[in-house]
């Protein structure tokens, strides 16, 4: 990875080196010391003069990471206004490149008015370029980051993040993340992406989606959606019916304003999706929450004073059962009876494998109360913030105009490449892949778990879905569980949290499966089942009591090369450093990956 610095001494960037790893525990501090040491002398050479570094790795052009090394480091402080860069002969020396692409970098950067070039003077960092840039008001620390206002340190923390929000960036870095929801990069379709991609910056489709058009939606994407995706639910609707909102999240938030209040009773699942409890909490209204069995949501006579119910019945958060269709026809003689409105939530509905797939509550609406919600996000790529909403016109009417309140729609570029991905016929060979592969892991996790040995756990039934419930005694703690789960690079996910009641929370886990292949699903199970022994036993490992030997040198080296190595600070932010085989190293660090070095 390049990294932006100015021109410093070895004792001081020693310095620096240290005091990034004093929140360290004393043994794993040595360690990295011994390392960081032998880096920094072996770069001596490089670290006296050169102002930026290039990552052969990256797919970007050389001119380009130029550029954006510069420009980080004028935007950051540092490289400060007015001060002298290198020559363009001594700097594409200093990076082993041509001079002519340090030259067209320079060039690019003046034309945008970042470098200003003196004659027999050189190159210099525009002194007006941040001008313009409204500084910080208040203090700032030594990181140059702005100290938090008092206010904000006074702000509940539940208010800050809120449940489900808090969640480790580089889960995806652990060896074994066992996370439901989460999907690894092998199952995204890069290449027809890409081409979708291409085509959404054709000329005319460039046109069509930059010249603005009010509140509205992409049109080719409501249709493909109608066409493609709703009938595959059993669902008709037009295409005034349909509203594209940034994902699943944001379509529960425009659902709960416009149908909760401080009056409103809503019934929810129980456990739940926790997401939607906040939201109709801060809408005040009355949560109710509702027994889940074996067939989802149990429809019971309480459902009678509701006016509004959630349900996730394709993939049942967090249990993953599926409500079979007699449950789903008396949840809608239950809402046409009562008269309550049904929040459909189609959560992972593609991967939910059953043998015969069940029509979408919406599917069997003759009078309009349910309100549909899906999302490509899941299946797709979280990143691909999109989802929508099915209802009446009416109401998708109500909701677009909050939504524009909020932002007039989801980017349009980003609409039109997911027409495309849908016109092409890429979701539906998407859907056939995913169903494979993730069958063939749900079948590896369920045969593992399977034949644990000497340890009392259960998993749930035979569910459609991608995870299991895993049921351990009830003196069990799984909270702790999943702590040291993750220092030994596993991650699995409690239950509680799902609980409106947290006595009704059972002594469970769940264990996922889209998150990581399926080579590595028997070793982890394995992994975490040498854990729980060494639990039940009161022996676990840790770095300070670890009968290991310690390696210094070219052993030492040799040792590291390619490890990545996961902790937590003394403030529990995790953090991230990869030893490349070159000897650098990239660091990460925060909840939101607001630190990144190398």
């Amino acid at each position: 990875m390049g990294l932006t610095i100015p021109n410093v001494s070895v004792s001081s960037a020693m310095r620096e080196l240290k005091l990034a790893i004093i929140s360290l525990s004393s043994g794993l501090a040595s360690l990295i010391s011994y390392f960081m040491l032998s880096v920094a002398l072996s770069y001596r050479s490089v670290v006296q003069d050169a102002i930026i570094y290039i990552d052969p790795e990256n797919p970007m052009n050389l001119q380009n990471q130029i550029r954006q090394k510069l420009v980080d480091g004028i935007i950051n402080g540092a490289f400060p206004p007015g001060m002298k860069l290198p020559s363009s002969r001594k700097l594409s020396g200093q990076l082993e490149v041509a001079r002519n692409t340090v030259v067209a970098a320079y060039q690019q950067l003046a034309a945008d008015g970042y470098l200003v070039s003196k004659l027999r003077s050189g190159i210099f960092v525009n002194e007006k370029m941040l001008e313009s840039r409204v500084g910080a008001a208040g203090k700032v620390s030594v990181a140059g980051r702005a100290m938090a206002t008092p206010w904000l340190r006074q702000e509940n923390p539940e208010r800050q993040h809120g449940e489900g929000i808090y969640q480790l960036p580089n889960w995806s870095r652990y060896p074994y993340p066992f996370i439901d929801g989460k999907f690894d990069s092998t199952l995204f379709p890069l290449a027809e992406w890409r081409e979708v991609s291409r085509l959404s910056l054709s000329v005319a489709d460039v046109v069509d989606w930059s010249t603005g058009s009010g509140d509205a939606d992409d049109p080719m994407l409501l249709d493909e959606i109608r066409t493609k995706i709703l009938t595959r639910r059993g669902i008709q609707a037009r295409t005034d019916q349909i509203l594209i909102t940034m994902g699943t999240q944001n379509s529960l938030y425009l659902i709960s304003q416009l149908v909760a209040d401080e009056k409103t009773v809503a019934a929810i699942e129980e456990p739940g999706n926790f997401a939607m409890r906040n939201l109709l909490r801060r809408r005040k209204a009355t949560i109710v929450p509702q027994t889940v069995d074996d067939k989802g949501l149990v429809v019971s006579g309480d459902l009678a004073a509701a006016d509004v119910v959630y349900v996730t019945p394709s993939h049942q958060i967090p249990t993953a059962v599926t409500m079979p269709l007699e449950r789903r026809q008396a949840l809608m003689a239950a809402a046409h009876r009562d008269n309550f409105v049904i929040i459909e939530d189609d959560y992972e509905c593609e991967t939910s494998y059953m043998d015969h797939p069940l029509p979408a509550l919406r599917s069997m609406d003759a009078d309009g109360r349910v309100i549909y919600v899906a999302s490509f996000s899941n299946v797709l790529a979280p990143g691909v913030r999109l989802g929508f909403i099915v209802a009446s016109s009416e109401f998708i009417q109500r909701a677009r105009r909050l939504r524009r309140n909020i932002l007039e729609h989801p980017p349009l570029n980003n609409q039109r490449t997911a027409a495309f991905f849908l016109s092409l016929g890429h979701y539906d060979a998407l859907m056939l892949r995913l169903g494979r592969v993730l069958r063939e892991r749900r079948t590896a996790l369920r045969r593992a778990l399977n034949n644990v040995r000497g340890i009392p756990m259960e998993i749930s039934p035979e569910v459609g879905g991608t995870t299991y419930w895993v049921r351990t005694p009830d003196d069990f703690d799984v909270a702790n569980l999943s702590v040291e789960a993750e220092r030994h690079g596993i991650l699995i996910e409690p239950v509680s949290r799902y609980y409106a009641i947290k006595e009704h929370a059972e002594n469970c886990f769940r264990m996922g499966v889209t998150s990581l292949v399926v080579d590595k699903i028997r070793p982890g199970v394995e992994r975490l089942v040498e854990l729980i022994r060494e639990l039940v036993k009161g022996q676990v490992e840790h770095l300070t009591t670890s009968s290991g030997h310690w390696l210094t040198g070219d052993a030492l080296a040799d040792a590291m090369s390619g490890a990545t190595l996961l902790y937590r600070e003394v403030n529990g932010w995790p953090c991230t450093i990869v030893y490349n085989p070159d000897g650098s190293m990239v660091g990460q660090r925060g909840f939101a990956n607001e630190d990144h070095d190398s």
